[in-house]
């Protein structure tokens, strides 16, 4: 099998299997209790907020764990939104492809007589900080801007973003779960206010990550009930999972170097075979993008069939976001930077990992081509495209 899905996520690393496995047999107190057995497991809690908050810049005070990227994305907009409301101020700014996280509680809030406004996204996959800032007015309360989208893997300007929302003093979040643990991040130095991200994408495990708040910001509770994570997110904090999440980003700062230079080689060997195939385009800018990801439309042919037929090769793939893999309608992400619709429900999202090798990215590039002449063969549209009856996009 060649696991090519790591964007909806990763295999747990040796490292943080055992330290999870560990915190369950030895350290399974509640850290909450008083008692030593319950105070080293407040010990191993504390030991990976300190790590955690170590690698993106951050203070200790500042993490906040959770149960993953949705929940950080949740708080972090709501609480913005309250503490706007409070000064009067509702109004949003955002992009039309954020993950589903940002844009369903976007809408949520435009129900509760907030005002939303969507920035476009160019046909590269980037936003154009400059269009962010003349978006922002007087009662903006927040600009939520992904770092790296999910789908696309375009890694977006934060830093200057940052600055601007700096020099008009408005608060900015990030939704960061595709790149804490992939490429650099650090919170001071990118101007952000509030950071969302999941263990699961950096080889923890699922169903744990953290909210980073910048000191002084007000978060609003989403969980009520008692007065773990000081006061901020009741419910007993899940020690063994923190703890291996904590073990895995340590670990995957480490060697963020070393593994993505061996990924953009790899990535790029793909784009540059994938583009082989006719009418076909890369979806994002070629550079700035996630050194794993690789996404492609094919013109004349669905999505769901290709993922089906590469599984049948033993390659695990996707057309996009695992969080709206039951959905029928084209990717918002892939309308967003312009592809229509039946460009864009010909989608392949390819997202490697460090075990991949020149053989298996060769195999995928191989059946690729193999699986798309095989479904145009039979395809009404492509037989259109072909005859002159519709005119080719790609």
């Amino acid at each position: 099998m060649i696991y090519a899905d790591n964007a909806a996520t990763t295999r747990m690393s040796e490292t943080a299997m055992k330290t999870m496995i560990s915190v369950m047999k030895e350290n399974y107190g509640n850290p909450s209790s008083l008692y030593g057995f319950g105070q080293r497991a407040r010990e191993i809690l504390e030991e990976a907020r300190e790590d955690i908050a170590g690698v993106i810049g951050a203070g200790r005070r500042e993490i906040l764990f959770t149960s993953g990227g949705s929940e950080a994305d949740n708080q972090a907009i709501l609480s913005a939104a309250a503490l706007g409301k409070k000064n009067g101020k509702l109004h949003i700014v955002s992009s039309a492809f954020e993950h589903h996280a940002v844009l369903h509680t976007l809408n949520k809030l435009k129900k509760e007589g907030f005002e939303i406004t969507l920035v476009d996204v160019h046909e590269n996959g980037l936003l154009i900080p400059s269009e962010v800032g003349e978006a922002i007015r007087d009662d903006t309360c927040l600009v939520t801007i992904m770092y790296a989208n999910n789908e696309i893997g375009t890694i977006q300007p934060i830093r200057e973003i940052g600055v601007i929302c700096r020099e008009k003093k408005v608060l900015f979040h990030t939704d960061a779960v595709q790149a804490v643990g992939h490429i650099p991040v650090n919170v001071v130095d990118d101007n952000i206010d509030l950071l969302s991200a999941s263990g699961h994408k950096f080889h923890g495990p699922k169903g744990v990550g953290f909210l980073y708040a910048k000191k002084g910001i007000r978060l609003t509770n989403l969980i009520e009930g008692g007065a773990q994570e000081r006061g901020l997110r009741a419910g007993t904090e899940n020690v063994p999972a923190i703890a291996a999440m904590a073990k895995a980003l340590k670990e995957a700062a480490a060697g963020m170097d070393k593994t993505s230079g061996e990924l953009i080689k790899k990535r790029d060997r793909l784009i540059k075979g994938l583009r082989e195939i006719p009418h076909s385009a890369l979806n994002g800018d070629e550079k700035k993008r996630l050194p794993s990801n690789v996404n492609f439309c094919f013109e004349g042919i669905e999505g769901e069939s290709l993922l089906l037929l590469l599984d049948d090769k033993g390659i695990q793939a996707s057309s996009g976001s695992a969080c709206t893999s039951g959905s029928l309608d084209p990717s918002h992400v892939l309308l967003a930077i312009g592809r229509v619709h039946d460009v864009a429900h010909g989608s392949l999202r390819l997202s490697i990992g460090e075990d991949i090798s020149d053989k298996d990215v060769d195999f995928i590039i191989s059946s690729v081509r193999e699986v798309v002449e095989y479904l145009r063969s039979f395809s009404p549209i492509w037989r259109d495209l072909e005859s002159g009856k519709k005119q080719h996009i790609l």
